[in-house]
């Protein structure tokens, strides 16, 4: 038995958008759907497949794709990317098992940043409100950043220089750089990463 909606017996209803009517989902693509799809089956083989194949095929499959990737990156296995014609990391950058690069919008990734393992970063999402319609908005993540694992980064966050997210945190807006940000008790700068600039 189906339990009664929560406007059940009244006279205003609650509106329900048509997803079939929203608009933008294929707006973001900036490719041919045959290099979309072409992709989508590089992706599979190359880097997204679990098996420890090397990071050097991984990276160079990102490159034929368009991605703009500087030397002596590390790719781990499992990574995703959407569209690899919208993602450019520096030189010298880790990027962990199972990271998933949801890049509607360009992804700016400086030089020596760690994006640990199971990490997400989206810059995509939906006018809530009107028509479901896409919006996006780039992602930076600044030299020197650490990106700990299962962190979740919106479209629109600017993580600064040598910042560093805290494991399971939502990133979204700004966050100074040197900072450690973290959840708890919300998300917040907890303290500096290098106090006095004292980087090893």
């Amino acid at each position: 038995m189906q339990a009664p909606s929560p406007d059940s017996g009244t006279e205003r209803q609650t509106p329900v958008i048509d997803l079939a009517k929203a608009p933008g989902a294929g707006e973001a693509w900036d490719k041919p759907r045959t290099t979309v799809y072409l992709w989508g089956v590089c992706e599979l083989l190359f880097v997204s497949n679990p098996w420890q194949i090397s990071s050097r095929l991984r990276v160079a499959a990102l490159r034929a794709f368009g991605a703009e990737i500087g030397p002596g990156v590390t790719f781990r296995p499992r990574t995703r990317v959407k569209f690899p014609w919208k993602l450019h990391i520096g030189a010298g950058c880790w990027i962990g098992e199972g990271v998933w690069f949801h890049n509607q919008d360009d992804v700016y990734v400086g030089a020596n940043v760690v994006v640990s393992q199971e990490c997400f970063i989206t810059t995509g999402s939906h006018r809530a409100r009107s028509d479901m319609g896409l919006i996006t908005s780039p992602v930076h993540i600044d030299d020197g950043a650490w990106v700990t694992t299962r962190c979740m980064v919106l479209g629109g966050a600017h993580i600064g220089r040598s910042a560093m997210v805290e494991p399971l945190t939502v990133v979204r807006g700004e966050i100074p750089p040197n900072a450690v940000f973290g959840r708890a008790p919300g998300p917040a700068v907890i303290r500096e990463r290098f106090p006095d600039n004292d980087v090893p």
